[in-house]
């Protein structure tokens, strides 16, 4: 991937934080990679380097600047939202797959192969799936250093090293300090669980999508007491997560039965509130039509509510097919089991009563659910998005509303028109739009932010 020096020079001089996460500068003479908005000095022209990723300064020797924390910037938009393979992996990498199955178990998920992966990433990245990885690593060791009393052994391989002599290693080369050295740093934790903050690109309408999510909050699994907070079905085991916004990050609280799930739960909680999204390009694309203008004025920094499992998001979708949002929280949530929404394998096990709905919906959630088992369809962030819609529309009961509703909260897919929803069609009518689909041309590629515009103008 290839950066304009010039551009991203201009952007570190004005400390642009819109920029964090797209880009990494690395200082020669101090040895330092920074966030292009970190407060020091500006370093001269000839003495900068930039590159796509964390990783990528990490392999040009580079050690994280301990002021700017480079490695805690929200992630890049570019990947959140690519549909291709490189999004995809960073995705599953950012989920822990290649802690949990190797690189091999990456590739295998995308249908390459790990010298072809491999290539990709490098390209892409400047780094390959084994340094991307690593860098997330290191940055869940600081985490657990900073928030928690753990021991060191116990933090090294709950952050997914194979050994302590690497994690050592790893932390010394990434900070240029030693864990212990990091945990003298800290400042004294307090209150139950960790508490993280995970930050974002202003602006960032919190009320929008905290008022989304604690309206569709589904009982058992879900609260709307003193903020929202859920259960939260992770690799390891059970978690739960209380999440509160704050001024340039939100606040996390997060409860696990096993601190390997830290980065799968980070990474969720980021994709529930859309959190690497780019307001700003944004509200430059809707902001340019005047249907559109005054809303996007009004409530720049939209968020898309997403999830934290797409099978659950996909559940709760067919689930609400021509109900109200109240009744379609009541049928869900007689589906909860144990605090925690159904599995594939667990809704399969259910008995008929616990599906409070026509005989039809209730075998249209079994079929999803014995498709997913199957592996026929895959429903979290690195999947195809294409062979998603392809395999859900498949399905008896599920229609092109669904499948697109489905791409646009569970699959994060950015340029989604829901041109069959009434209430879409009900307010572009009454905005002045005669051809929806014509029309929506000129709000491309964030057509699904576009459709939150129109929800609001209802």
């Amino acid at each position: 991937m290839e950066l304009d020096f010039d551009r991203c020079y201009r952007t570190i001089v004005a400390r642009d934080a819109r920029f964090d996460g797209c880009f990494i500068m690395a200082v020669s003479t101090t040895g330092i990679y920074c966030r292009p908005s970190c407060p020091a000095v500006t370093p001269k022209r000839q003495n900068v380097s930039f590159y796509p990723s964390a990783a990528a300064a990490q392999r040009g020797g580079y050690r994280a600047c301990l002021r700017c924390r480079p490695d805690a910037a929200p992630g890049s938009p570019d990947w959140d939202v690519r549909a291709d393979v490189v999004g995809r992996a960073l995705r599953l990498i950012g989920d822990g797959v290649v802690d949990r199955e190797g690189v091999p178990g990456l590739a295998r998920r995308l249908g390459y192969t790990e010298r072809h992966l491999n290539r990709m990433l490098t390209a892409e990245l400047g780094a390959g799936p084994l340094s991307l990885a690593r860098a997330q690593r290191a940055q869940t060791a600081r985490t657990l250093i900073e928030n928690t009393d753990l021991g060191l052994a116990e933090i090294a391989f709950a952050a997914g090293f194979g050994s302590v002599r690497q994690f050592n290693d790893t932390v010394l080369e990434v900070f240029a300090a030693t864990p212990s050295a990091l945990r003298a740093r800290r400042k004294p934790a307090s209150g139950n669980g960790l508490r993280l903050r995970l930050p974002y690109r202003a602006p960032f309408d919190s009320s929008s999508v905290f008022d989304f999510l604690t309206g569709h909050a589904v009982a058992g699994v879900e609260s709307a007491e003193d903020g929202y907070s859920r259960r939260i079905r992770l690799p390891h085991g059970p978690g739960e997560v209380k999440l509160e916004p704050g001024k340039g990050h939100v606040t996390a609280t997060l409860t696990l039965a096993d601190l390997r799930d830290l980065a799968p739960a980070v990474a969720r909680c980021r994709r529930l509130l859309d959190l690497d999204a780019d307001p700003e390009a944004v509200s430059l694309v809707l902001g340019a039509d005047p249907v559109l203008a005054e809303a996007v004025t009004a409530a720049p920094g939209v968020r898309m509510p997403r999830t934290v499992d797409g099978f659950e998001a996909t559940v709760r979708a067919i689930v609400g097919q021509q109900v109200s949002i109240a009744s379609a929280r009541n049928v869900a949530a007689k589906l909860v089991r144990d605090g925690l929404f159904p599995d594939p394998e667990a809704l399969l096990a259910l008995p008929d009563e616990a599906f409070a709905m026509p005989a039809r919906r209730r075998e249209t959630l079994r079929a999803l659910a014995s498709a997913a088992l199957a592996g026929d369809i895959d429903l979290d962030g690195g999947s195809d998005r294409e062979a998603a819609r392809r395999a859900l529309l498949a399905l008896p009961g599920v229609g092109p509303w669904t499948a697109g509703y489905v791409a646009l909260r569970a699959l994060g897919d950015p340029d989604v028109l829901l041109d069959t929803d009434l209430i879409i069609r009900r307010t572009a009518g009454r905005l002045g739009i005669t051809d929806l689909a014509a029309h929506a041309e000129r709000w491309r590629p964030w057509r699904s932010y576009a459709m939150l515009y129109l929800w609001r103008l209802s």
